[in-house]
This record gives C-alpha cells, sequence and structure tokens, in this order.
C-alpha cells in the first residue's frame, strides 16, 4: 500500500506569498500603496471604498479636528487629524495599517520615520460590508497590542453614522477594554473627555 504524503510534503509543492519588507513597501508608488495594508508581511488588497463610506470619513475627520483645534487653543500639545494614511505597528514581520481616521502627536516635519504608535492617541474605523472582522477582531488586537489608547469602532446606518463603540486600553493587560457604546436612536449629543474633549453632533455625521 502506497504511503500517503504528508501535510508538509504537500505544502512545500504549492507556491508560497512573496513577504513584503518595509523598506519594499517604502519603494511602492503611493497609489499602489494607498490600495492596499501589509499584514505580517503579505499584502492584503483593500477593496475600494464605497461613496457613502468615504464621507463618514471626511465628516468624522472634520468633527475630530475641529475639536483638536480648540484643544489646542487651550493649551493642549500639537496634535492632528489625517484619514487614510500609513500607521507602521510594526517593522519585522512587517505590519502596515491604513486607519480611517487618526488622532495624532504632532511629527517633526523633517523627520522620515513616518507615523507609528507611540504618536496615536485615537484611531477610528468605519465598518464597511467585508471589514466586519478586521475591524472588531483583527485590528481590535493589533492597535492594542501596539499600544495605542484610544480605538473607536464606527457603524453606519440609513444616513450616516449609526453607533460609535469606545474602547480603552488597558495597559496591563494589554487588551482594550469597552468604555461605552453611543447610538444615534437614543438621541441627545454625547461628550467624550479622551483622549480630547469631543461632543458627538451627529447630524454632522450623516451621508
Amino acid at each position: 500500500m502506497t504511503a500517503m504524503p504528508d501535510d508538509d510534503w504537500l505544502r512545500s509543492l504549492r507556491p508560497q506569498p512573496k513577504r513584503v519588507s518595509a523598506e519594499e513597501y517604502e519603494a511602492l508608488p503611493e497609489e499602489i500603496a494607498r490600495t492596499i495594508e501589509v499584514v505580517d508581511g503579505y499584502v492584503v488588497f483593500c477593496a475600494a471604498p464605497t461613496p457613502e463610506h468615504q464621507r463618514v470619513v471626511r465628516r468624522l475627520t472634520t468633527l475630530v479636528e475641529r475639536y483638536a483645534r480648540e484643544a489646542m487653543d487651550r493649551g493642549h500639545p500639537c496634535v492632528e487629524v489625517d484619514f487614510d494614511i500609513d500607521l507602521r505597528l510594526r517593522d519585522v514581520p512587517f505590519l502596515n495599517r491604513r486607519p480611517d481616521v487618526v488622532l495624532y502627536q504632532c511629527l517633526d516635519r523633517e523627520s522620515r520615520e513616518g507615523l507609528r504608535p507611540r504618536h496615536v492617541l485615537l484611531v477610528c474605523e468605519v465598518v464597511s460590508p467585508g471589514s466586519e472582522t478586521q475591524d472588531t477582531v483583527d485590528k481590535l488586537g493589533e492597535y492594542a497590542r501596539a499600544g495605542i489608547p484610544h480605538y473607536w469602532i464606527v457603524r453606519t446606518g440609513g444616513t450616516g453614522v449609526s453607533v460609535i463603540e469606545r474602547y480603552q486600553l488597558d495597559r496591563a493587560a494589554g487588551l482594550y477594554k469597552h468604555v461605552g457604546t453611543f447610538m444615534k436612536e437614543a438621541g441627545g449629543e454625547p461628550k467624550v473627555n479622551e483622549p480630547l474633549p469631543v461632543t458627538i453632533t451627529w447630524s454632522e455625521l450623516e451621508y
């Protein structure tokens, strides 16, 4: 009777995807880099966002940026807000995400290091069809392990943002703790104080 080949031998016959290094990623044209993320060195292609998703991202960026400027006017250290920007979580194996919205400490304009977790105060991800697991499981773990203090999972429905789930890092455990969920249907304009004071005005987050 002929012995069946083992799994390791079968895997050796299959072509293995090539891993991408940080240096190789940095050499990519921007028009290519903005369409991918890299997880443990492997390229993950990002589906083209819907117009509704992009509108929510822009409106959320504008909302957070306004309160960031108000905080700086009151003496808060310099912060910036961007969307769809490279965030290098780890060098080896290379892990690079492009969060929907990021609030971070101002960077040295002459530094070529780029955005790292130690600069980041808040990351927001807007859940899209097909991104549920990435946003609520994969990135939840990655951002926590990287030490990012605040994470918001933003959900849409109807005419704009309907739910914002807020997580805060438990540094001792290296995990996020759920600290509250805002729901549009509950009414009102909920407020947060960390990482800086922000009032959620639902009408500003509509499509």
